[in-house]
C-alpha cells in the first residue's frame, strides 16, 4: 500500500489532518487507527462516556507509574481507542485556553503559533451555536458547539455561589475574558455527542467514502520505515499480517501524548542509551521524545444531597429515571442521557499578579469518586478543583520493545511544591463557594472532609484525592533547533528526520489553562495547513 500522506492515529488532531488533507483530490491519504470503528451507541449518547470509558469500550485504560505526590498511588489515565480517540470518550467541554497560553508558545521559540494566529483555525474549526459568529466565535465549520439541552437547575445554584463569593459570570469564556463562572459550552449536535470523527469524517464517508481517503481501524502500528534521515512509513499488523503502509511525502503522528512517543522510541527516535538497553537500534538522537510530560492535576470535593431528581445517583429513582431517559433520548434526543455531567465551571487566579486564571472548576451533577470507579448510594455532587499551569514535569518512557505493551507514565503530580501550594489555595476557596447560600439547600454531608483553615489538612486531602484530568501533553515539545530537548520545529516537522511530522496535543511546549480537546483540533487544523504550504514549495 503506497499513498502521499499516512496519519497515524484518527483522534482529535488526526481526523483533522485527514479531511483536510483529503479536500484536494490529487493527494492520497491513509488514516490508520488502533481502535475500532465509533458505531457504539455508548458514544453517541453523551451520557454514555461515564459507563463506557471504565469498562474499556472504545478506550485504553492506562496507569501511571506510583506516584510519591499522590501517596504512592497510581493515576488513572484513560485514553480513546476507537475513531475519534479522546474526543469519542471525553466530558464533551469545549475550552479554547487563554490568550496568554499561545502568546507564550511563540515567545518560546513557535513563530505562528500567538494567539493572533491560531484564533483563525479555532474559528475554522468551529459551528458555535452557543454565541454564533463574532471576533472570537466561528460559525459553518465541522466541529458543532453547544449549550446543554436539558441541564440540572443546581448549575445555576453553583453560579450564584460563585458570585456571592466574587467571582463574577464571564459572557463567553471562549471570547474576550475567560475569568469568571460560566455554563459550560460543549462539542454536542442535536442532542449527541460531536466528535472529532462525527464533525470531520462522518460527512466524507456517510454517503460514500472518498476515493482518496483510506481510513483503516484495528491496525497496531509497530515502527516508522526510517531510511538516509527521511520516513518512508510505517510498518502496521492488521489481523495478524504485518506489511509496510508507504508514505510518498510524509507520515504524521497522531498518536497522543502517549502514542506519539512511543512509536517514535520503538523506531529508535529518542534517547539512544535509553533506547540501546532496551535492545532497540539508536537511529536518531533526540532525547526529547517522551520528555516534558504534563498533565493537569485535578482535586475532587464530593457532597451528598437529597436532590435525587436534580443529580446523577445510585438509586431506585435515579436507575428510574435514567432508564426512562433512554427513551426520552431516543424520541427527542433530550433529557438526562444529554448530559455531559460536567455542566458548568469556572476559572480564577490563586494570585492576582498571574498573567492567566491557574485554577479551573468544574461542576459534576454526581459523586465523580475515583473516576466514578469507586460507587456510592445515594446522590451527590462534586466539583473538580484543577491546576491549570503546573511546574511539575514528568516523562513517557517504554516498559517493553513491544509496540503492544503500555509504555511507563510518570506525570510525577505534585513532584514541584508550588503545584501543591497552588492547589490548596485553589481548593480552600472553591470549599467557600460550595458552602455559599445559594447552594445550601442541596448540601449535605462532604463525602471526604476536610478542615478548610487548616493548611496542613487541606494539603492532605489534596494528596489523597488528587488525579489528572485527562489532560496529557508536551511529550514531543515544539521548539528551535537551538533547544536540545525540543522535538518537533515550528511547522511540527521532527528535527533531523525529513517527511515526519507531530500532529497533536504532545507538541504543547506548555499546558493550556483549560481542557485540551479544543486545541488539539486547532493544532490538527494549523498543521493541515502547514503541510499544504510545505508541498506546493516543493
Amino acid at each position: 500500500m503506497e499513498f502521499d500522506y499516512v496519519i497515524v492515529g484518527a483522534g482529535s488532531a488526526g481526523c483533522v489532518v485527514a479531511a483536510r488533507l483529503a479536500e484536494d483530490p490529487s493527494v492520497s491519504v491513509c488514516l490508520l487507527e488502533a481502535g475500532g470503528p465509533d458505531t457504539s451507541a455508548l458514544i453517541h449518547i453523551p451520557l454514555g462516556f461515564a459507563a463506557g470509558v471504565n469498562l474499556g469500550r472504545n478506550a485504553v485504560l492506562y496507569e501511571t507509574v506510583p506516584q510519591p505526590g499522590l501517596n504512592g498511588k497510581r493515576g488513572y489515565q484513560p485514553r480513546g481507542r476507537t475513531l475519534g480517540g479522546s474526543s469519542s470518550i471525553n466530558a464533551m467541554v469545549y475550552c479554547r485556553g487563554n490568550r496568554y497560553d499561545y502568546d507564550n508558545w511563540a515567545a518560546l521559540g513557535n513563530p505562528g503559533w500567538d494567539y493572533a494566529s491560531v484564533l483563525p483555525y479555532f474559528k475554522r474549526a468551529e459551528n458555535s451555536e452557543c454565541m454564533g459568529e463574532d471576533d472570537y466565535r466561528g460559525v459553518g465549520g465541522p466541529l458543532n458547539t453547544a449549550w446543554l439541552r436539558d441541564p440540572s437547575p443546581l448549575n445555576e445554584a453553583f453560579l450564584a455561589a460563585c458570585e456571592e463569593q466574587g467571582l463574577a459570570r464571564t459572557p463567553d469564556y471562549n471570547g474576550a475574558q475567560q475569568e469568571g463562572c460560566w455554563p459550560s459550552q460543549v462539542t454536542m449536535r442535536n442532542g449527541e455527542r460531536c466528535s472529532a470523527a462525527k464533525a470531520y469524517l462522518a460527512p466524507l464517508t456517510s454517503a460514500s467514502p472518498r476515493a482518496n481517503l483510506r481510513i483503516m481501524t484495528g491496525v497496531q502500528a509497530t515502527r516508522l520505515e526510517l531510511r538516509e534521515g527521511r520516513a518512508h512509513g510505517v510498518h502496521i499488523e492488521q489481523g495478524g499480517v504485518a506489511q509496510l503502509v508507504r508514505a510518498r511525502r510524509e507520515v504524521i503522528l497522531s498518536g497522543g501524548s502517549f502514542g506519539s512517543p512511543q512509536l517514535l522510541m520503538l523506531s529508535g527516535v529518542g534517547d539512544g542509551a535509553a533506547l540501546q538497553a532496551m535492545g532497540i537500534e539508536s537511529r536518531h538522537q533526540l532525547p526529547g521524545v517522551g520528555a516534558n510530560l504534563q498533565d493537569h492535576a485535578t482535586t475532587v470535593l464530593i457532597w451528598r444531597t437529597r436532590a435525587g431528581h436534580e443529580t446523577l445517583g445510585l438509586s431506585l429513582g435515579g436507575g428510574f429515571r435514567l432508564a426512562r431517559g433512554y427513551g426520552q433520548w431516543q424520541r427527542e434526543l433530550r433529557g438526562p442521557l444529554t448530559t455531559n455531567v460536567a455542566e458548568s465551571g469556572a476559572f480564577f487566579r490563586t494570585d492576582p499578579s498571574l498573567p492567566a486564571p491557574d485554577i479551573q472548576l468544574e461542576l459534576c451533577i454526581g459523586m465523580v469518586d475515583d473516576h466514578n470507579r469507586k460507587m456510592h448510594w445515594g446522590h451527590g455532587y462534586t466539583v473538580h478543583v484543577t491546576l491549570m499551569r503546573p511546574r511539575s514535569r514528568g516523562s513517557v518512557t517504554l516498559a517493553s520493545p513491544d509496540p503492544r505493551a503500555a509504555p511507563l507514565i510518570d506525570p510525577r503530580f505534585l513532584s514541584d511544591e508550588a503545584d501543591l501550594a497552588a492547589l490548596v489555595a485553589g481548593t480552600q476557596r472553591t470549599y467557600d463557594i460550595m458552602m455559599a447560600g445559594p447552594l445550601a439547600r442541596y448540601r449535605g454531608k462532604m463525602l471526604y472532609e476536610m478542615r478548610r483553615d487548616d493548611v496542613a489538612d487541606v494539603a492532605r486531602h489534596v494528596r489523597s484525592q488528587t488525579d489528572t484530568e485527562y489532560h496529557p501533553a508536551g511529550t514531543c515539545r515544539m521548539g528551535p533547533g537551538s533547544d536540545p530537548m525540543a522535538v518537533v520545529d515550528a511547522r511540527l516537522r521532527v528535527h533531523g528526520i525529513a517527511g515526519l511530522r507531530v500532529v497533536d496535543a504532545s507538541i504543547m511546549p506548555q499546558l493550556t489553562t483549560g481542557n485540551t480537546n479544543a486545541p488539539t483540533i486547532m493544532i490538527g487544523e494549523r498543521a493541515a495547513d502547514l503541510i499544504k504550504e510545505d508541498a506546493r514549495a516543493l
